[in-house]
């Protein structure tokens, strides 16, 4: 009975240090004080990511959570206003990463290359390395429960 009371704390101590979504336990402040919710509008081909337009931000929605991307890092909150989390890029859902470069209001100088219809190239942004992970950890996620998703839809390999 000890035993399994020690474990059990152990396995609570655990689950409870873990970050969520691979996110820092760091808040950080973007300078993103919104008086209000924006006004989301859908990423047209992509309509479970909205985005808003009045933001002057790198702002997107998705799966009930706010993204920004800023100063190269993804940032994750769960309400409109922060509090802003680090999260991994590898943690960065696929939809997120298949905005095209012209729904960013504020991306990186590099990108101007980019086609603006098209991802972002996030292979020359991370790593090739880290882009062959991120494919293939999502479609280990996601061929578990026979979800196909949009694999296959050029979500951000640069070949554009």
């Amino acid at each position: 009975m000890t035993r399994r009371l020690l474990v059990g704390g152990l396995v609570a101590v655990a689950l409870l240090s873990t970050p969520v979504l691979g996110q820092a336990d760091v808040q950080v402040n973007l300078g993103i004080h919104l008086p209000g919710p924006p006004a989301l509008v859908a990423v047209p081909a992509h309509p479970a990511v909205v985005y808003a337009p009045s933001v002057r931000a790198n702002y997107f929605s998705y799966g009930g959570r706010y993204y920004v991307f800023n100063n190269g890092g993804w940032y994750v909150a769960r309400g409109y206003n922060g509090p802003w989390y680090v999260v991994a890029p590898e943690f960065v859902p696929r939809p997120i990463l298949t905005v095209p470069v012209r729904y960013y209001h504020a991306p990186p100088p590099a990108w101007v290359k980019y086609r603006r219809e098209a991802p972002p190239r996030w292979d020359g942004h991370y790593g090739r390395k880290w882009n062959d992970r991120h494919d293939r950890d999502w479609e280990r996620d996601h061929d578990r429960d026979g979800d196909r998703g949009d694999r296959g839809r050029g979500h951000g390999k640069g070949r554009n």
